[in-house]
């Protein structure tokens, strides 16, 4: 028999390998950061013993989820302008509200509460794009999350660049430092293509292949947007990006509802992938993603909530279920976006938009153990037929009792073990006084 560090157990075992293989009563070995062994629970418990026994009866057992676009420091700017479309929102409200108060306490304090949230709802991995990440990178490592970041960058000054060059130095920093990190990675992260110039484009892309890292934007958000860039540049979106050689592997897009078929026929060839977000598009009125459509060219499609201030939360379950649903409704087929597909969406789909399905999406042996287990033994939650049904339409982020990342248990019992939650609330309320008054409210 050998002895591992962690063994989990008690539930069923989703692996969303190839063939959605499960166990209705199946276990998880940990030894380390790694699953060493997925299988039926009574062949892992004659096998291993452990130190760590993690045992929840009428569980579900899974991995964990992926938040493929964020903006985690906005948990400060939770509700802060609502109800409005999204060029007012963001040059009216967001862009003056950020100038005037972000700083690196603001980015810390924000995406150390980010993750609490993230991680009180099952999500393991999250992909961010803000201001100051060199703060988010420090707040996802004292939390134990696994994440991808990127500094925005954009032609008009920030907080932390006055210089669309500034942006650049300092993406390039973050590159070199976090290289060799077990659990953050950097990307490029231009922030759109109607907020960037055709030169900071194209350096983003140069920097992007320099280091080999993912490059990352905005794109297609409403069809205004689309007409906005081919006044600007002369030409669609997407020809722009072909032309420029910044369509590639390692090139993913956020919400692009107004991909047509020309667009999605790019995205396809040249292996680009796409991130929905059905609930920040929802709330902005910006319309909907062809997101089955994307699915018929061969897209990856990961799944994400946007910033707090444009979702409001950062539950993954919820974008789930409001993913497949808004799907059904749009096409008025209720055919459309099953359970499954909206879950592997939120988990190994998420992870090969972030180009980490190495490491993480699904339970296998040689992954690292990032997990996700959810307590069924709740009234909502009974019966259970099926548990893609349940996952995207009946569990919430509160069912969650307990996570691991990288082997580390991170949240048991719904306390977490990484993060003084009572202390990043009360900094963020803190903050959030501030932003009031520099808003001219009381």
């Amino acid at each position: 028999m050998k002895h591992i560090d962690i063994l989990v157990s008690g539930g069923t075992v989703l692996t969303m390998d190839d063939k959605n293989t499960k166990f209705s009563e199946g276990a998880v070995a940990i030894e380390g950061e790694k699953i060493i062994a997925v299988g039926r629970k009574n062949d892992i418990i004659r096998s291993f013993s452990a130190d760590e026994l993690i045992d929840l009866p009428h569980s579900i057992i899974m991995p964990g989820l992926v938040n493929s676009h964020t903006h985690a420091a906005m948990t400060c700017f939770r509700g802060i302008a609502d109800d409005m479309d999204l060029m007012d929102w963001l040059n009216n409200y967001i862009f003056p509200a950020e100038a005037r108060n972000v700083d690196p306490e603001l980015a810390y304090w924000g995406s150390l509460l980010a993750c609490a949230e993230m991680i009180k709802s099952g999500t393991t991995t999250f992909s961010d794009m803000y201001i100051f990440e060199e703060e988010t990178a420090r707040a996802a490592k004292q939390a134990g999350m696994r994440c991808l970041i990127g500094e925005v960058l954009f032609d008009f000054p920030t907080p932390n660049a006055k210089t669309p060059e500034e942006g650049l130095a300092y993406t390039e920093k973050l590159i070199k430092k976090w290289a060799d990190d077990p659990l953050v990675s950097v990307m490029v992260e231009p922030h759109s293509l109607y907020t960037c110039s055709p030169d900071l484009l194209k350096a983003s892309k140069v920097l992007a292949d320099r280091y080999q890292v993912p490059l990352s934007t905005h794109l297609l958000e409403t069809r205004d947007e689309g007409m906005q860039i081919k006044a600007k540049l002369g030409q669609r979106a997407t020809t722009f990006l072909k032309e420029t050689g910044m369509l590639n592997e390692r090139f993913f897009a956020f919400h692009c509802v107004a991909m047509d078929e020309e667009d999605m026929r790019l995205f396809a060839d040249h292996g680009c992938k796409v991130v929905h977000n059905p609930e920040s598009n929802m709330k902005l009125a910006s319309g909907v993603a062809p997101v089955s459509a994307m699915l018929r060219h061969g897209i990856t499609v990961g799944l994400g909530t946007d910033g707090c201030a444009s979702n409001n939360n950062l539950d993954m379950f919820q974008e789930m279920d409001t993913a497949a649903k808004l799907e059904k409704s749009a096409l008025l087929d209720p055919t459309v976006m099953p359970a499954e597909t909206a879950v592997r969406m939120a988990t190994r789909n998420g992870a090969k938009v972030l180009g980490m399905e190495k490491h993480t999406g699904l339970l296998e042996a040689g992954k690292k153990a990032d997990i996700c287990i959810i307590d069924m033994n709740k009234p909502h939650l009974t019966p259970m037929y099926d548990e893609y049904s349940h996952l995207a339409y009946c569990v919430s982020g509160s069912d969650v009792d307990t996570v691991l990342i990288n082997g580390r248990i991170v949240m048991r019992g719904r306390r977490l073990t990484t993060i003084n939650e009572d202390e990043a609330m009360n900094r963020v309320r803190e903050i959030s006084i501030r932003i009031k008054k520099s808003l001219g409210q009381t």
